[in-house]
């Protein structure tokens, strides 16, 4: 499972036992109140995942990693696409105003996030500010042409929406990409660095 595994997979089994010591005690009651972890980008053992806690409060995230073996379930965003929720909230509405063109784009697309988190555990997350937070799986390359335009389509949701761009070789925010600058922003497992092309990070910034 360890090579399927990605970042904004949410995993459970992790128990209060596999936490550091000096964990703070919110974590703890997260994990004790059957909350799964969220998968991040960061190197770690290689019997083990980089994962981070959730808290009640925005400023509450705690990053730590996860036994691969006590994974007892997996939910990726893209599972999340199509689940309902019955709360009334922007983020949700405007997840189900895009519904239909995110369907109908062609590429996977997924939710993570304050509402990836809510519609997979059934925990609330989201409130009324909340920003809904969209992943598009490419593993061919998006032109700024097209990111542009979909910007256009996300701007017209009443809440602010950010999207992530998932290439072979890490992420990049859909909104930097879709600006005239040489360079982007490419997040790795093992790094973050400013690229001219995320899917040929290699390949130098004309």
């Amino acid at each position: 499972m360890v090579n399927t595994l990605l970042a904004h997979d949410l995993l459970w089994g992790m128990t209060p036992e596999q936490l550091p010591a000096d964990a703070p005690a919110w974590v703890v009651e997260s994990i004790c109140a059957g909350q799964p972890v969220v998968v991040r980008r960061a190197m770690t053992a290689p019997d083990h995942i980089a994962v981070g806690v959730r808290g009640r409060l925005r400023e509450q995230r705690y990053a730590t990693s996860m036994a691969i073996a006590a994974i007892s379930r997996r939910v990726r965003p893209e599972d999340l696409s199509h689940v309902e929720s019955t709360r009334d909230l922007p983020a949700l509405r405007a997840l189900a105003q895009l519904r239909p063109m995110l369907d109908a784009c062609g590429w996977i697309w997924g939710i993570s996030g304050s509402a990836g988190f809510e519609l997979a555990s059934g925990f609330s997350a989201l409130h009324e500010r909340s920003d809904l937070d969209l992943i598009l799986r490419t593993p061919q390359p998006l032109s700024r042409t097209q990111a542009q335009a979909l910007v256009k389509v996300l701007d017209t949701a009443e809440c602010r929406v950010d999207m992530q761009l998932q290439t072979p070789f890490g992420a990049v925010a859909l909104r930097e990409w879709a600006r005239s600058s040489s360079q982007v922003l490419l997040k790795s497992d093992r790094v973050a660095c400013l690229v001219g092309n995320p899917w040929n990070p290699q390949e130098q910034a004309a």
